[in-house]
């Protein structure tokens, strides 16, 4: 794994994305087209803002699916991840074809249908967060890494729920759902290459496990290990408690 350390998370978002926009258009360069998986959450917004901003890529040939979504949200919820992606991206660079997980009105459908679409042909590129219990997607400890099934359908612990509270997106944790459909580990991994985006200091302890740790699925994102092409992006709060922390010269 390659591990990639800044001062702050700005300079941290701009370098991840400058990395992402080199992958998008290599991949249309060589194919055609190019498939993404893209995170939500608050640690991608400085990412996302500096992704939509690359002139490198031809949104047009771009076809976008996404790693996860709360059940019985509706898409006008300030927490919907539709309703992130919308606005953040989407809507922004103009991507013509994409594949939203719909968890309001029939998520085992949705499940399957977009589960067939992503797994007809390879991602590549996928960007994915680090949640402060390790999580990686909606996939809580403890994560099951053997399931072949493109899109679960998840229940959510008690501290991914909190998260979500903390960071803002609901006002308390009786509001926070329950379940979610959520991309699988196997999955993520077919992925050709994962950027994992994780600033803030409340993901230190994450991190620390993910890295130092033993590769377990009570630490889900520790498996991203064990595959060719990750590159983790941190800054100097997220990357505090790893034993070799070196920031970067040009940050």
């Amino acid at each position: 794994m390659n591990v990639r350390i800044f001062s702050d998370k700005t300079l941290l978002g701009h370098a991840a994305a400058s990395q992402a926009a080199d992958l998008i258009a290599r991949a249309i360069a060589e194919q055609g087209r190019a498939r993404i998986l893209v995170a939500t959450g608050e640690s991608q917004f400085q990412f996302l803002d500096a992704l939509v901003k690359e002139r490198r890529i031809d949104w047009r040939k771009v076809e976008m699916f996404h790693l996860d979504e709360y059940i019985g949200l509706s898409v006008d919820h300030s927490a919907s991840f539709r309703r992130y992606l919308l606005e953040r991206l989407i809507r922004r660079v103009g991507i013509p074809v994409y594949h939203l997980l719909d968890g309001e009105t029939d998520p085992v459908t949705v499940t399957l249908e977009v589960g067939k679409a992503l797994a007809s042909a390879p991602i590549d590129v996928a960007f994915a967060g680090i949640g402060e219990n390790g999580h990686l997607a909606f996939n809580d400890p403890p994560a099951d890494f053997l399931t072949e099934e493109p899109y679960l359908i998840v229940q959510l612990d008690e501290a991914c729920r909190i998260q979500q509270v903390g960071e803002g997106w609901f006002k308390q944790l009786s509001e926070v759902p329950h379940r979610a459909i959520s991309i699988s580990i196997r999955q993520l991994l077919k992925s050709k290459a994962i950027l994992a985006i994780v600033p803030d200091a409340r993901k230190a302890v994450a991190v620390q496990r993910c890295l130092e740790g033993p590769i377990t699925p009570k630490v889900p994102a520790s498996i991203l290990r064990r595959h060719p092409d990750v590159t983790l992006y941190l800054d100097r709060s997220s990357a505090g408690l790893l034993k070799s922390a070196d920031v970067e010269a040009h940050s």
